[in-house]
């Protein structure tokens, strides 16, 4: 069974070392270990993708990281994308693919590359606020994506009544053609989404759009 550790730790020599040796010890399997944030304080945020037994419970390795100093675990949960973590590069090959469909097929790669629930994209057709792509997980849409439109940045947004403690980060897609639409992600009951997530969104969002309207 995939699980998702968010842990945060002292960014020295031995740290991650100690980390995954006291994982291993209650009985995790380390697939990935993904560097998500550094801070200016000297601690790192890190996500770990491994594997537990059914008979070990999570509760084990969040007793397990709090024995080491200075480790903090923010958040586990159970990894529905699947037992790997897609790197940047990786999901910007699969949007390339076909130029045409870049914000569908980001769409497609980002609950992977970003460890979220699930994702959709956006835009308005004839004043109404339609999905041109979204995950087979993602919620139906309410009024507040009416607003989403008009984002001029990446950034967190409010969470939706709606949709039951779902954190939420956006990007607008605006590509050269002025065509607006927006990229709207999701993760149910957390973690927040670190300034440094939503940066990477914005990014990928603006790249995969830039795709599209040009080659288009």
């Amino acid at each position: 069974m995939a699980f998702l550790l968010r842990v945060e730790l002292p960014d020295v020599p031995g740290s991650l070392g100690a980390l995954a040796t006291a994982l291993g010890g209650a009985g995790a399997d380390i697939e990935a270990i993904e560097i998500v944030e550094r801070r200016t304080d000297g601690r790192v945020v890190d996500d770990v993708l491994l594997e537990l037994p059914p008979q070990v419970m999570p509760d084990a390795l969040v007793t397990a990281c709090h024995q080491l100093e200075g480790v903090n675990v923010a958040w586990i949960s159970r990894y529905n994308a699947g037992a790997n973590l897609s790197m940047d590069l990786e999901a910007i090959e699969r949007f390339t693919e076909d130029p045409t469909k870049a914000l569908a097929r980001l769409v497609e790669v980002i609950p992977e590359t970003f460890r979220t629930d699930w994702a959709m994209a956006l835009h308005r057709v004839d004043g109404l606020t339609q999905a041109i792509a979204s995950s087979s997980t993602a919620p139906k849409l309410v009024a507040e994506a009416d607003d989403w439109l008009g984002l001029r940045k990446a950034k967190v947004l409010r969470e939706v009544p709606e949709w039951d403690s779902t954190v939420l980060a956006a990007s607008p897609a605006r590509g050269r053609d002025g065509k607006g639409m927006v990229v709207v992600v999701g993760r149910h009951g957390g973690p927040a989404f670190l300034p440094s997530e939503v940066a990477r969104l914005g990014h990928m969002v603006s790249l995969a759009a830039s795709v599209q309207s040009v080659r288009g």
